[in-house]
């Protein structure tokens, strides 16, 4: 936590609550793609969707486009969550969209520098998919590698956010 709290404190509640929807979002995804995104895809996908969507902000469309497949796709589900986020909020989209894109941002910074502050982790490419599995309730603490069942192991601690 020492990690992240820094680099999200000044996220307002409704990015809070965005960096956390993709965050949780990414993992899903992730859970079932061969080849499993890297840190590094985070970053990118984060990146060409908040790209995209601070330009579409100026009044221009275009879209940016991920380096990798696994980007490629990370971006594709961010992409859509926020076209249906920005749809239900109706004439708040716009708003939506600039909360989103703030979020896009932080999460490919936590992507992009998990590796450098917290080189203590098992795999450097994974470092910040190791650190959302440890913080997402649900996710922390299963035997995901192993091909045993994905039951939380008992009496271990977990991180739980306010």
């Amino acid at each position: 936590m020492g990690f992240l709290l820094p680099r999200i404190s000044d996220l307002t509640e409704m990015q809070y609550r965005l960096f956390l929807y993709f965050q949780a979002l990414v993992l899903r995804h992730a859970k079932g793609t061969i080849p499993a995104p890297l840190d590094a895809d985070v970053a990118d996908a984060g990146a060409s969707v908040a790209a995209t969507l601070e330009t579409a902000g100026k009044g221009i469309i275009y879209e940016h486009q991920a380096q990798s497949l696994p980007a490629q796709r990370v971006a594709a589900e961010l992409g859509r969550a926020v076209a249906d986020l920005a749809q239900q909020a109706g004439a708040q989209a716009s708003r939506v969209e600039r909360d989103a894109a703030a979020a896009l941002r932080r999460l490919e910074r936590v992507a992009r520098e998990a590796a450098k502050e917290m080189p203590d982790e098992t795999s450097p490419a994974m470092t910040w998919f190791a650190l959302a599995r440890r913080m997402m309730c649900g996710d922390a603490n299963t035997k995901e590698d192993s091909g045993e069942s994905s039951a939380p192991i008992p009496d271990t601690p977990r991180i739980v956010l306010p």
